[in-house]
């Protein structure tokens, strides 16, 4: 199965988090979209693994993607070397995504700054046609995606580009507030952590709102990039 766009994640909840409502527009204009979660999140400190799990599900549901799998690493110390890279690169190869979408190159978690580089460097050298993979017993084509975009996570860090999301706000709000166990509730009698305070969950909508209003819109999603990003009009900017 070939997908436009395959959005990656270090933890479930990653990739709603930074490009949930980019994940929704593209949907939306017919683009198909897959979800790859390299770890269930077994270390995070409210809910478990198993949680998570059914949280993704739903979220997924929510969104409205076409698949969503997860990669099992080991949440906190999965690392950057051959056996991920290759482990990645079936998935890439599989899906043939013509953009990926990834975690933040520079972050407080250090997975989210891990998972970025892990990803990168498993889309370039899916391209080599020397690194020999199988799907299903089935030899794989090398396949390298167009563009590998960094979408931006708990650090403001500058974007290169952003999308005008302001139609699909609230798609990607009931998409990450699936994850129950891990944003805030008045109720819950888990520890607190960075992202479970109520602060937390209001700076979804406007840091995204702040976005949108540097650029003209009500809602935005910024991104990083790895190579320059090219019009093919001057009209066409936004």
């Amino acid at each position: 199965m070939k997908v436009d766009i395959l959005a990656i994640g270090a933890h479930p909840d990653d990739v709603e988090l930074g490009c949930g409502a980019t994940i929704a527009k593209e949907i939306a204009h017919g683009k198909t979209v897959g979800i790859i979660d390299l770890t269930r999140g077994e270390l995070g400190t409210r809910g478990t693994a198993e949680t998570r799990d059914k949280e993704s599900n739903r979220s997924a549901e929510i969104l409205g993607v076409s698949f969503r799998e997860n990669m099992e690493f080991a949440d906190g110390f999965f690392t950057n070397d051959k056996t991920h890279q290759l482990a990645l690169i079936e998935k890439i190869r599989q899906y043939r995504p013509d953009i990926v979408l990834c975690n933040a190159v520079e972050d407080r978690h250090i997975d989210h700054g891990k998972g970025s580089k892990l990803i990168s460097d498993a889309c370039f050298l899916s391209g080599l046609a020397k690194i020999e993979t199988k799907h299903e017993n089935a030899a794989q084509e090398a396949w390298r995606p167009k563009q590998v975009y960094h979408y931006i996570q708990w650090k403001n860090l500058k974007p290169d580009f952003v999308v005008d999301v302001s139609d699909f706000m609230d798609i990607k709000m009931k998409a990450v507030l699936a994850f129950e166990t891990q944003f805030y509730n008045p109720d819950s009698t888990d520890p607190e952590t960075p992202i479970s305070s109520k602060n937390f969950t209001d700076s979804i909508r406007y840091r995204a709102r702040d976005l949108g209003r540097l650029v003209g819109v009500e809602y935005a999603e910024g991104y990083t990039v790895e190579r320059y990003v090219a019009v093919d009009r001057l009209g066409n900017l936004k």
